[in-house]
């Protein structure tokens, strides 16, 4: 089985689920987004925020293939450039640590530790451009798939909660740690990136 992690680029961006490629959840603020799905423009919004994260700042997600098959792919970035971060109630996530956004494994292809490969793959990017950890906001809530991943199993992974809330708590997990993981931890983040397999429905933003 060949696999590969590439960088996320404008060239692969259609490798991505259609209903990731039109989510700008993240990438935009509560208003602007809901102002791009209403105009029909999500697709040429998140577009324009990958490339322009790539140019000021770098490398901001990974795509993995197997086979040349796009199976999975990670989006991370620091929180200033992640808008809907200022919208919960929990942050600002720390100054040397950046945001883990998202991140998914088609189903079929989880538990053969490519989500331990993906994840560790971003710890090695982001040591190399020092930052010391990645910080997510976890979903305590959680029940279906949705763009925030569940606190349960960033936990189960390895992340700490650093500012706790009923719902919406703020995890982080120190990057340096992820480079030796033991084997329920890799079970878990495949749980983890597995939670968000299903294509939810249409959320409101």
């Amino acid at each position: 089985m060949g696999r590969r992690l590439v960088p996320l680029t404008l060239d692969n961006l259609s490798d991505l689920p259609g209903r990731c490629r039109a989510c700008v959840f993240w990438e935009l603020d509560p208003v602007s987004g809901e102002a791009a799905v209403k105009a029909g423009t999500p697709e040429l919004e998140k577009e324009a925020w990958i490339s322009a994260v790539l140019l000021e700042w770098g490398s901001c997600g990974r795509v993995v293939y197997v086979d040349d098959v796009p199976v999975g792919y990670v989006l991370y970035a620091p929180p200033a450039y992640v808008p809907r971060s200022t919208a919960f109630p929990t942050s600002p996530v720390s100054s040397d640590a950046v945001q883990l956004m998202t991140a998914w494994i088609m189903p079929g292809y989880q538990g053969q530790g490519l989500g331990r490969v993906m994840v560790q793959t971003v710890a090695k990017d982001l040591l190399r451009r020092g930052f010391k950890a990645i910080e997510a906001f976890g979903d305590a809530r959680w029940k279906e798939p949705a763009c925030v991943l569940p606190a349960d199993h960033l936990l189960a992974v390895g992340f700490k909660t650093v500012r706790p809330h009923p719902a919406h708590p703020r995890l982080r997990l120190e990057l340096r740690t992820t480079l030796s993981w033991k084997e329920d931890v890799e079970l878990a983040l495949d749980r983890l990136l597995g939670a968000v397999q299903k294509e939810p429905a249409l959320r409101p933003l």
